[in-house]
This record gives structure tokens, C-alpha cells and sequence, in this order.
């Protein structure tokens, strides 16, 4: 079943991925960016701000440890942010999280896909070594045990570099196409390889009915005359570019195939999802709702997002880091609401001001235009100020000081 109306509730990864793994907003699991404060290159080896960062994380329940309560075996590759996965849950994993090694988002992780499938294969392979003793007639037999698992296969794929095979980039070069958009479309389809390997070898290994979820981190636009992609309005903006993802769930017999093209999901959906496959309650304070639940899933009128900062102005305070809230209605309309307090932390994105930053509240209509072109905010003011109660609502944060015109 694929969802074509799917969110990230931010739009880069590392709070993107504290989503999948805990099921909660960022606001709540307090992973807002990518990194802690201060200055490039230091911060890529600041070992104690690195470490404050998973500290926060480790606050959090995650799935790979409800599950492993279960009896779940875990495996990670790709990307990762919060240290040494072995300690977060997983069983076995491919990033080893050492920042003195250069562990930041994946490091060995980060070869899946890229460099084949094995180590997934290879531990699949291991979840039928474990076994049980039983008894029969007075006689013991010792039997082979099928353990269930746990995949997190965050390929960093089609993210760059974007250094496709020249067998598919070869498919993609046309006279009137930009080499870097050609290598763009390559990166996609060896996206695509990697998982139809995936799915194949459940198939192989008569695993289909093993249940598989999709969904892309953030977003990303590869243009055709400007190599500074984070100006562009998709990755770390509020913008669908940035924030709407395919969301899929695969599994035969369970979930009937199909396209749907209105109902709103949310990447934090997955969590409940995974937890209801496996037969575990979800705890209370989870906000999303089950894929499995088709008919809630199409009683719901919205679903909310926020934009932080890329690298943390204070690691234990969300509200310090926010630069936008978002609400989308089923309706199509969406407000994106600047957090103007924040201002000095919106403006900045690698020390420049992007020129699609605007400060006053926006509002479109993302059924009928959605590249967010036309800014109805002035037509329906009443629209603007109901969509800024929902989001109060959603997460209550302080709101501007009244101007007094006084110093």
C-alpha cells in the first residue's frame, strides 16, 4: 500500500531517524539537528557534545528495544547518529559510532547498498542458527529455531555522493539532460536495485511475509543550475520539497495493495505499525496511528511538522532550536508558521540567508498547488489564525511579545 500523502515530521535526518526509532515528534524526543553547537570542523569531532546529544536520545524507548523484549533480533546498517547501536537496541550492526574514528551519521555503516546487501543477508541467515530442546515420547530432539528480526536498512542511497554505476548512469545521459541530474536519476534506480535485492531474497528464503516499511528521511531537489542544493526549498525547509515522502507498507495476506492518494500519514505511524505487527501494546504516549488501522488512519484531518536548526543552539531545548511549525489539513490547506522569536537561528543555513526564508505566516493549498507557489495568507486570515490554534494545540510554545513600539 503506498501512501502518497506521507511526512517527515522535520526535514533532515537525524531527528527524521529519532522518529523512526522512538515513534515521537522531535519536539518531544529532543533530537532537533544534526549536530551539536558550535563551529565547523570542530564540531564533527566534539566528543562530549556528540555524546549529550545520544544521551537525550537514550531517554527515549525505542523500537529496536521493545522489540528485542520480545524476543527480536536486530541488525543496522546505513545511517545512524546516536553512537554505538549495539548499545540502543540492535543485536548486531555495521556503524560502530566512535567519533575518534570518524562516527558521526554511519561511517562503516554507510557502505550498504553501495557496496552490496551481504551483511543483512548473512544475518538473516543467522536468525534460523539459534535452536530449542523439546521432548517427544520420553526422547529429546533438538530443532532448529527461526528467530524474528528486525531491519534497519538506512541506505545512504540516493544521497551523495552521487557516483552511480556507469551501467546505470549510462541509462540516464541525454543530450538535453545535465550530467548531475542524470546521476541523480541513477542513484534512484540503484535505490531501487538494492531493495528489489531485498525483497527478493525474503522472497528466496520464503520470508515474504515478513512486513516491510518505506519512507525517505527528507527531502532534496537536484536543480539544474545551482550546485548549493541546502538554498534550495526542500532539505531543512518546512516546504513539501522538504518534508513529504512516499510511505509504504508491504506485507502479503495482511495489508491490501494500493495507491492511496488522500489519506495523511506520517512517518510517525511507523513505530505503532511495527508494534502491532509484532503483537506488543503501544505505549500511551506514542502520537501516531498504526498503518494497519486503515479506518483511524482515514478518520485523521491533519498531521503537524517542525523545522530546527541543523545544528543545535541547546541540546536539552527544543524551542531554542525551532524555525517553523507546519500543520497539513486532508483538505490540502497548509500553514507554515515562522517562529519569529527564533529569528536569529531561522535565518542562518551554512551562514547565508536562503532566499526562499520569508518571516510572516504562509498559507497554500498543497492539493491545488503544490510547489507552494501562491501564499494565501492575506485572502483568509480566519484560516491563518485557526491553523496557528492547531498548532498551539499540537505543542504549546511561547508566543511573541506584543510590540509596544516603546524600547
Amino acid at each position: 500500500m503506498v501512501y502518497t500523502r506521507g511526512y517527515v515530521p522535520a526535514p533532515v535526518c537525524r531527528p527524521s531517524l529519532a522518529t523512526l526509532a522512538t515513534g515521537l515528534y522531535p519536539h518531544q524526543h529532543k533530537i532537533t539537528g544534526n549536530d551539536p553547537p558550535g563551529e565547523w570542523p570542530a564540531i564533527a569531532r566534539d566528543v562530549e557534545g556528540r555524546a549529550s546529544m545520544e544521551r537525550v536520545f537514550s531517554r527515549n524507548e525505542n523500537v529496536m528495544e521493545l522489540l528485542g523484549r520480545s524476543g527480536y533480533v536486530s541488525h543496522q546498517s546505513g545511517k545512524w547518529w546516536e553512537g554505538n547501536p549495539l548499545d540502543h537496541g540492535f543485536t548486531e550492526a555495521m556503524t560502530h559510532g566512535d567519533v575518534t574514528r570518524g562516527g558521526r551519521h554511519g561511517d562503516d555503516g554507510l557502505t550498504i547498498g553501495r557496496e552490496g546487501m551481504d551483511p543483512i543477508f548473512d544475518f538473516i541467515d543467522s536468525t534460523t542458527v539459534l535452536s530449542k530442546k523439546t521432548e517427544h515420547a520420553g526422547q529429546w530432539f533438538v530443532e532448529p529455531v527461526d528467530s524474528p528480526f528486525f531491519i534497519w536498512y538506512g541506505v545512504f542511497l540516493p544521497h551523495t555522493p552521487h557516483n552511480p554505476p556507469e551501467r546505470l548512469l549510462g541509462q540516464y545521459l541525454t543530450p538535453d539532460r545535465p550530467e548531475r541530474i542524470a546521476k541523480y536519476f541513477a542513484m534512484v534506480e540503484w535505490l531501487d536495485e538494492t531493495v528489489g535485492e531485498l525483497l527478493d531474497f525474503l522472497d528466496k528464503k520464503n520470508l515474504s511475509n515478513t512486513v516491510v516499511l518505506y519512507v525517505a528521511d527528507n527531502g532534496w531537489i537536484t536543480t539544474e543550475d545551482r550546485a548549493d542544493q541546502p538554498l534550495a526549498r526542500a532539505k531543512m525547509s518546512p516546504y513539501e520539497m522538504g518534508v513529504r515522502t512516499p510511505i509504504m507498507i508491504r506485507w502479503p495476506g495482511k495489508v491490501e495493495p494500493g495507491r492511496d492518494e488522500r489519506t495523511l500519514v506520517s512517518s510517525i505511524d511507523l513505530v505503532p505499525t511495527m508494534l502491532q505487527a509484532a503483537g506488543i501494546e503501544p505505549s500511551a504516549n506514542l502520537p501516531g496511528i498504526s498503518l494497519l488501522d486503515r479506518e483511524a488512519l482515514q478518520q485523521r484531518k491533519q498531521v503537524f511538522g517542525s523545522t530546527f536548526a541543523h545544528t543545535a543552539v541547546n541540546v536539552l531545548d527544543p524551542v531554542a532550536n525551532l524555525k517553523y511549525r507546519t500543520v497539513v489539513r486532508e483538505d490540502g490547506w497548509k500553514l507554515v508558521l515562522p517562529y519569529a522569536l527564533n529569528r536569529d537561528v531561522m535565518h542562518m543555513i551554512r551562514g547565508q540567508v536562503a532566499d526562499w526564508m520569508r518571516f510572516e505566516p504562509e498559507l497554500y493549498n498543497v492539493l491545488e498547488d503544490q510547489h507552494e507557489t501562491s501564499d494565501l495568507a492575506a485572502e483568509h486570515p480566519d484560516l491563518v489564525a485557526e491553523l496557528s490554534e492547531a498548532l498551539q494545540d499540537w505543542w504549546l510554545v511561547p508566543e511573541e511579545l506584543p510590540d509596544t513600539g516603546s524600547e
